[in-house]
């Protein structure tokens, strides 16, 4: 009887660990929104760092302020969310040790800048040099934890959409890391490496965006099946078009300076460039559902 008893108790707990973990398991299409929003945070480091310049730029202040805010705001949930889970975002807490650990760097990193953003937000000055120093391993933290998820995903659900969405999502932060550049370039913080680096910016968002469409091997992108998502990135390109010629003047190292009308460029289509390319990451998103 003992022994029954037994054999029963096991076969419960195997089948209750095994509803335990149907229950606590991240869906592909989980996974698909949490790398979406997590490459949504490397965007934000960069838009906050570009809206804080163009304020230290003195241009349109008081509506780059607000909108400093409104991004700073969004970070700062979405970091929760990821860490805790979000219904309304649609963000499943982690219970990965290692995207755990991840994010704790990122918190950390995340509690100097967001003092930064609250100081100009509050109507003081720039500190464009701390600006420039901190953007980067906050970015650089959220990058690595982008790239956990990544590659739990593959494991957990034998699917390669992670890499699409990830690289696809990266645009959207290149997107405004060009146009932070480009502002340090116009006030002349080290010029000289900010030119290299846009350089390198838009040479990346060059060649991801046409492997997105026609794909690409060595950054592990499949071409586009999708002629809904193709037509989307055919707007992107569109953009991009116009957007890229003011990023090269930029960064040639034979152009001394960033003149007014190249800024109000940059100010005109980053955003737009941004939109657009947000718009093609959530029809990839959309197709893991």
């Amino acid at each position: 009887m003992k022994t029954k008893v037994y054999v029963y108790a096991v076969a419960f707990i195997v089948l209750f660990t095994g509803m335990v973990a149907d229950v606590l398991a991240v869906t592909a299409s989980e996974y698909a929104v949490v790398i979406n929003l997590a490459g949504r945070q490397r965007m934000l480091t960069q838009k906050m760092s570009k809206e804080m310049l163009l304020v230290a730029k003195g241009i349109d202040v008081d509506a780059n302020r607000k909108s400093l805010k409104g991004t700073a705001e969004l970070f700062d949930s979405t970091l929760k969310g990821l860490l805790h889970g979000d219904a309304s975002m649609g963000l499943p807490p982690t219970d990965s040790p290692v995207i755990v650990r991840q994010l704790g760097k990122v918190q950390s990193l995340w509690s100097d800048f967001y003092s930064t953003v609250q100081a100009v937000v509050g109507g003081g000055s720039v500190p464009v040099d701390k600006v420039a120093n901190i953007n980067l391993p906050l970015l650089k933290n959220m990058n690595t934890a982008v790239r956990v998820y990544e590659k739990e995903a593959k494991k957990a659900t034998g699917k390669s959409a992670g890499v699409v969405i990830n690289l696809a999502g990266k645009q959207r932060m290149l997107s405004q890391k060009m146009s932070k550049e480009m502002l340090l370039v116009a006030l002349n913080h080290q010029a000289k490496d900010n030119k290299a680096n846009l350089r390198g910016t838009a040479s990346l968002f060059d060649r991801t965006l046409k492997g997105l469409r026609d794909g690409d091997k060595d950054l592990g992108l499949p071409p586009t099946k999708s002629a809904a998502i193709a037509k989307q990135l055919d707007k992107v390109a569109a953009i991009w078009s116009e957007f890229k010629p003011v990023a090269e003047k930029a960064g040639d190292v034979n152009v001394a300076e960033v003149t007014a009308d190249d800024l109000q460029k940059m100010v005109k289509l980053n955003m737009p460039l941004l939109k657009e390319m947000n718009a093609a990451v959530k029809m990839y998103e959309q197709a893991e559902q």
